[in-house]
C-alpha cells in the first residue's frame, strides 16, 4: 500500500512536546517504529505520556540528544541504528516556539538578540545538524523521507491584531525570529532535496497553520475569522500530510513546502 509505513524505522525530533506526539502517533499508526528523539532530563507531555501507554510493545522507543550537540545526535544515531535499524524517515520538528504567556514581551527594536539568536540557532541550525547525522545514513542505504516541520508564518508575517486583547507591556508580539527561522527551514528543505535527490533521498517540509491547544477564547475567535475554513487544525488534519510525505505516496515529490493551513496563506 501506498501509505503502508510497515518494516520502516521512523526518526522524530522534539518528541516530547506539543507536537512531537502527533507525528509519532501518525507513523506508529501507518505501521512505523518510532525512534522518539528529546533533550536529556526532557519532561514527557501528557500526550507522550499518553502515546507510550497505548502503543503496543517495541513501537515506540526513546532517545535523548540535544540538536545543537552533534556527538550527542551521532551517538543517538547509533543507538538507534544498533537497537532498531536505519531509518527511512526524519520528521525534523524540534524547535522553539514562543507562545504568549510563554515568553516576556519586547518591543521589536528592544528585543533581546541572545533570544533571538537562540530561536534561530535551535530551529534551523538544530534542523540541520540532525538532517545531516540521519540523512547520511538514509544516502547511504539510498532511501529516505526528511520532514522538516514549519510554519504558516513561514511564508507571512503574524498579525499583531490576533494577540491585542492580552493584557501585557508592552503588547505582546510573536517574536520576529519564529517566522524568519521557519522561512529559513523551507529554504534550506530545498537545498537538501536538490542536493539528496540522485541518492534517493526527498526532502521536504510540512507546515502547519494554528493547532488547537489551550488557546483563549478571544485568540482563537480572531484566527478562525482569519481562516477560510474557519477553525484551527486539530491532530487528525496533521496526520494524514505528514504519512503521505513519509510514504511512497509522495514518491516524486520533493523539494516542497505542503501548508496544512485551512486556507489561511491563500488570502
Amino acid at each position: 500500500m501506498r501509505f503502508d509505513l510497515s518494516s520502516q524505522v521512523a526518526v522524530v525530533t522534539g518528541a516530547l512536546g506539543k507536537l512531537g506526539p502527533v507525528w509519532c502517533r501518525a507513523l506508529i499508526d501507518a505501521g512505523a517504529t518510532v525512534a522518539a528523539l528529546d533533550l536529556p532530563g526532557a519532561a514527557p507531555s501528557p500526550a507522550y505520556a499518553t502515546l507510550e501507554r497505548e502503543v503496543s510493545p517495541g513501537r515506540l522507543h526513546l532517545f535523548h540528544a540535544d540538536v545543537l550537540d552533534r556527538p550527542a545526535l551521532e551517538r543517538a544515531r547509533d543507538e538507534v541504528v544498533a537497537r532498531l535499524g536505519v531509518p527511512s524517515v526524519l520528521v525534523n520538528n524540534a524547535g522553539i516556539d514562543q507562545p504568549p504567556g510563554e515568553v516576556a514581551s519586547y518591543r521589536v527594536e528592544q528585543f533581546p538578540a541572545d533570544l533571538a539568536e537562540r530561536v534561530l540557532a535551535v530551529n534551523v541550525l538544530g534542523a540541520f545538524q540532525v538532517a545531516q547525522v540521519f540523512g547520511a545514513e538514509m544516502v547511504k542505504a539510498g532511501r529516505g523521507s526528511i520532514v522538516n516541520i514549519g510554519s504558516l508564518y513561514a511564508a507571512v508575517s503574524p498579525d499583531v491584531k490576533m494577540y491585542d486583547h492580552i493584557e501585557v507591556d508592552p503588547p505582546f508580539l510573536k517574536p520576529p525570529m519564529y517566522g524568519a527561522s521557519k522561512a529559513a527551514l523551507v529554504n534550506l528543505t530545498k537545498y537538501l532535496a536538490t542536493h539528496w535527490a540522485p541518492y534517493g533521498v526527498r526532502v521536504n517540509a510540512l507546515s502547519p497553520g494554528g493547532v488547537l491547544g489551550g488557546q483563549d477564547e478571544e485568540f482563537k475567535r480572531k484566527f478562525n475569522g482569519r481562516v477560510p475554513m474557519g477553525r484551527m487544525a486539530v491532530d487528525d488534519d496533521l496526520a494524514g500530510p505528514l504519512v503521505f510525505l513519509a510514504s511512497r505516496a509522495s514518491s516524486y515529490v520533493t523539494g516542497i513546502e505542503l501548508r496544512v493551513d485551512g486556507g489561511f496563506t491563500a488570502w
